[in-house]
């Protein structure tokens, strides 16, 4: 069965619940949720979730960013792409087809850009 991470920031841990939760509903197996986590305070915490992410990430098939993200996000996102795995990009507006606040790795032939509801993720992800 397929694997997947979901990547975001922090102010979207109910979205990102919400989405693994469907996916996890056809049964996709999610290789960590960072969710669960509370914000790390100390630098061993920081090291401990910095190393279960990069396991996750390396460990699924695909990876699924939900932006806006934040610093981590992007660094999963890249090594994500590093290893050549299929990245669903999902953002609610188009801003990232706008040059001055997109990025250039969004656009490259492993990323899939999906916008509007959330929905709209979902169902092209299980496709």
């Amino acid at each position: 069965m397929k694997k997947f991470y979901v990547a975001s920031s922090f102010q979207n841990r109910e979205t990102v619940r919400y989405v693994s939760n469907e996916l996890k509903k056809q049964g996709y197996i999610q290789t960590y949720d960072w969710t669960q986590n509370e914000r790390a305070t100390t630098i061993e915490d920081l090291r401990e979730i910095g190393q279960q992410e990069k396991n996750a990430v390396l460990d699924a098939d695909w990876l699924i960013v939900l932006l806006p993200a934040g610093k981590g996000s992007h660094i999963e996102f890249g090594i994500a792409l590093g290893q050549g795995k299929r990245i669903y990009l999902y953002s609610p507006t188009e801003e990232v087809y706008k040059p001055e606040t997109t990025s250039t790795f969004y656009h490259v032939p492993e990323v899939e850009i999906i916008i509007g509801s959330i929905e709209n993720l979902i169902r092209a992800v299980r496709t």
